[in-house]
């Protein structure tokens, strides 16, 4: 093996330590306890995040928010992320995730969708002074770790990747999360490792990296190119759902197996009997909007998620997938993938 590829193996945040230093990015829509604790039972994810939450959602109390906000503990160490705009209300947002036991608090400055920046996210990144004040008023409210997740800034005309995870250490952040893309850019292009590996250089804190990563090979190049401490998987982990698994295997013995057919089948007869197990709200639209990710890959999957989009039932498409497969998973076989080097 070679001793070179060690990457990610581990990082701590303060008393919370990440084994292997590999995150799962939050996500709206897609992040919920089923697929979390589904993602940890694969392997290789050393920390869990929520979907991002209002903060004004958890002040009022409102249902979506008390949903997003449930986690089991097979998740732990978990992180809870909020977003919102005023500082008070921030503030009580994080002693709440702080009351509810999670590990750690983290403040959403990257989403880039309109509704958010309008109240929070991105739109934070163009506001410095305000910055500031929310990250001193959340570090005050807290003593479990506090982190944040930003992108490059709101522009190429403004960007202030730099200036943010300076801000942020002085204020008492503890590890900041970096999505190298502006907020104009939102996932398109080529995200900027190069910032990352300038934020890194510039501060003490924990740096993470996240965009573009979407096999072991990209995450070793991300280590190798900016020097972070961790990797932040985002869209890669739906479509991909081994990747930390494989990340983690790479890294200590450089290779790892790409999923066979059987393991596809497993997978999502799994996930969909988690969603049918746990009754989530939605159940049967989780199976539609996941079939087309959890089918990348698989033989003839476009005819396997035309026949999940047209069940009615969330008991008819564990019929139909086990129909597809021919109800028994097909030989367990696995390609390996051996580094050059």
């Amino acid at each position: 093996m070679n001793s070179q590829l060690k990457f990610f193996q581990e990082l701590k945040i303060r008393n919370v330590t990440l084994r292997p230093a590999h995150i799962l990015a939050p996500m709206a829509g897609i992040t919920d306890t089923v697929f979390r604790r589904f993602i940890k039972r694969l392997g290789g994810c050393g920390l869990i995040m929520t979907e991002f939450v209002s903060s004004e959602g958890m002040i009022r109390q409102n249902l979506r928010s008390r949903r997003y906000l449930y986690y089991a503990e097979e998740e732990r160490p978990i992180t809870a992320q909020i977003f919102g705009a005023d500082p008070g209300h921030l503030a009580d947002a994080a002693r709440m995730v702080e009351d509810l036991g999670f590990d750690m608090v983290d403040l959403n400055l990257g989403c880039p969708a309109k509704k958010v920046v309008k109240c929070g996210g991105s739109g934070l990144l163009r506001d410095l002074p305000l910055l500031k004040t929310i990250f001193e008023k959340l570090r005050a409210a807290v003593s479990i770790p506090f982190t944040i997740k930003i992108r490059a800034g709101w522009s190429d005309e403004e960007i202030v990747a730099l200036d943010v995870a300076r801000l942020a250490q002085e204020s008492g952040v503890e590890a900041i999360a970096i999505h190298p893309r502006t907020r104009i850019q939102g996932f398109s292009g080529q995200a900027r490792w190069e910032i990352i590996a300038e934020v890194k250089a510039a501060v003490n804190i924990p740096v993470i990296g996240n965009g573009d990563v979407m096999a072991p090979e990209d995450a070793l190049r991300l280590h190798e190119q900016t020097g972070c401490d961790a990797v932040m998987i985002g869209r890669a982990a739906p479509t991909n759902p081994w990747i930390f698994r494989q990340m983690e295997s790479f890294a200590r013995t450089g290779s790892y197996e790409h999923p066979s057919d059987a393991d596809r089948y497993q997978l999502i007869r799994d996930y969909y009997a988690m969603l049918v197990e746990e009754e989530t709200p939605g159940t049967i639209g989780k199976m539609k909007q996941f079939a087309s990710w959890f089918t990348h890959g698989v033989r003839n999957g476009a005819e396997l998620r035309r026949s999940v989009q047209s069940a009615r039932a969330p008991e008819e498409v564990l019929v139909r997938v086990d129909e597809f497969f021919g109800n028994s998973a097909p030989s367990q076989t696995s390609d390996q993938v051996i580094t050059s080097s």
